[in-house]
């Protein structure tokens, strides 16, 4: 009578222990879809701003008028939910943007675009501190996906390992 209970306990640990870990991965993918989210979220925000910032600075840089243009034309032309893709294209000629605004220095001086500049500088940095921890909490969730029990338990449930993001960059190339 003895041996059942023991049985029966050994058991009920074992399956506690496979809820706990299958919990603890359902946690971890979940976080990650948030920290991805957040990651968006950051991005429509400067997504946002930089039609202020062009406004406040197409007066001061009327000859450069074709960055702005196609600055405002890129964003207008972008769905209500911009992909990646897109964000990288805006990024790339947001890029080119910061460079020409280097070479005037009088719109640096104006007291709407340091508040603009300030907040999407403040929004750059969240962006890199998002990407960050999505790029930690993949990294968390893939640990457990890989490592011994839980592995066993992921490949039960059908969990797999999540590739890591390659946020990609591109070298800004201004011809004046």
């Amino acid at each position: 009578m003895k041996e059942i209970y023991i049985i029966l306990a050994i058991v009920l640990l074992i399956i506690m222990i496979i809820i706990a870990i299958r919990n603890s991965l359902v946690e971890k993918k979940k976080k990650i879809e948030r920290n991805k989210s957040l990651i968006d979220v950051y991005l429509k925000k400067r997504f946002d701003l930089i039609p202020n910032l062009v406004e406040v600075c197409k007066g001061y840089s009327k000859h450069e008028k074709e960055t702005l243009e196609n600055i405002a034309k890129l964003r207008s032309s972008f769905s209500d939910k911009p992909n990646e893709k897109d964000m990288n294209e805006l990024n790339n000629v947001y890029n080119k943007y910061l460079a020409l605004i280097e070479s005037y220095p009088e719109i640096k001086a104006g007291e709407n675009y340091l508040k603009l500049q300030k907040e999407l500088s403040d929004v750059e940095k969240e962006i890199e501190a998002s990407r960050r921890i999505y790029i930690n909490s993949i990294t968390s969730y893939n640990n457990l996906v890989l490592t011994f029990p839980s592995s066993i338990i992921a490949g039960i449930f059908g969990f797999q390992q999540v590739d890591l993001p390659s946020f990609e960059y591109q070298d800004v190339k201004i011809k004046f």
